[in-house]
């Protein structure tokens, strides 16, 4: 388990105190996949080179299974590290040495003799996907392929925790995906931790476990995957669901959408489901009780957290009276957020 208490890393930047992390409270729960969002400048990268003190904080605590790493001698806190694999967005990759030599090097380093060092290459370049490419250098490997080398090279200590630093902002959307199932099967196989930054919503919705935001050094929302996407709580959670379902107002309506209500104004609506999709006959129950229609919008099913979870967007035509009923009924069976209005 990594938990961070009140962690906080100060820099001095043209004689000023710039505050990358300020009082972070957060906890990772061994064997899950947490993801930690936000734009560019947040903090993310700050924050994963602390838990590992790449980066020494500045303040507070970083605990892994409940030893405090910023207390711990160098001796105590290299063989910690062992145990703390990491994949950064670059690969870091050595050119002169071949995939089978680049993910051998810790095991090198550690002292394995040369059996062992051939047995578990040899296992890790089945586990990545590379068999094939074990002699190859890391210039005749595409984007993809170093990123998996990379990954058998972290997991070559066989590491308790994974620490992901943007591994798949470099990549294509097929590899991407590629990548993001092979860090899954890993979590799931070897019960390894993994702390993922990235700003790919995709990413998150994939694989992570919980999910939380960074905003200017400060952790402003943290939650389940599936209760991010229901109840996004901040401005910035709600951007970051909205571009992962792709959800905008259609181009008939764009021109006449409005925040506010206004006199015969009709509400938009999204109606969000998990599970078997059930708000089909809730939409055809609602028409016929309250007298209204329904003008789908906008309707997309997606995968978040390894569920189905459905995105509804719909215009509601009816009275004000019987728009306010309809309202409220639907809000009893379902996730309901007025979006807008339309004239």
């Amino acid at each position: 388990m990594i938990e961070l208490k009140q962690l906080s890393k100060f820099f001095i930047s043209g004689g000023a105190e710039v505050r990358a992390l300020d009082n972070i409270n957060l906890v990772v729960p061994e064997g899950s996949v947490f993801g930690v969002i936000g734009s560019s400048g947040a903090g993310k990268s700050t924050l994963i080179r602390c838990v590992n003190l790449l980066e020494r904080p500045s303040s507070g605590s970083v605990l892994i299974d409940g030893s405090d790493l910023t207390k711990l001698s160098e001796k105590a806190l290299r063989k910690t590290r062992y145990n703390m694999g990491m994949i950064f967005q670059n690969f870091n990759l050595l050119s002169s040495r071949t995939v089978f030599r680049n993910i051998a090097l810790p095991l090198e380093l550690a002292g394995y003799t040369k059996n062992d060092i051939n047995a578990e290459v040899m296992s890790l370049l089945e586990l990545t996907g590379l068999q094939e490419k074990k002699n190859s250098y890391p210039m005749q490997l595409s984007g993809g392929q170093k990123q998996r080398v990379a990954i058998g090279r972290a997991l070559a200590s066989k590491p308790r925790i994974l620490l992901c630093d943007e591994v798949t902002s470099a990549l294509d959307p097929q590899t991407t995906a590629s990548i993001l199932t092979l860090l899954k099967d890993i979590n799931r196989r070897f019960n390894i931790t993994i702390l993922m930054i990235t700003h790919e919503m995709d990413a998150v919705k994939l694989i992570c476990d919980r999910v939380g935001i960074l905003s200017n050094g400060k952790l402003i929302e943290e939650n389940s995957v599936e209760a991010f996407f229901m109840s996004p709580k901040t401005e910035l959670a709600k951007e970051f669901v909205r571009s992962a379902i792709h959800e905008k107002p259609v181009a008939d309506i764009q021109s006449r959408f409005q925040k506010s209500p206004a006199p015969s104004a009709r509400p938009v609506v999204r109606i969000t489901f998990v599970g078997q999709p059930v708000v089909e006959p809730l939409i055809t129950q609602a028409a016929r009780n309250y007298d209204v229609d329904f003008v789908i919008l906008q309707a997309d099913i997606e995968t978040v957290g390894g569920k189905p979870m459905g995105f509804l967007m719909v215009e509601i035509v009816g009275d004000e009276l019987a728009s306010g009923q309809v309202l409220a009924f639907l809000q009893e069976h379902a996730k309901v957020e007025v979006l807008g209005y339309v004239n």
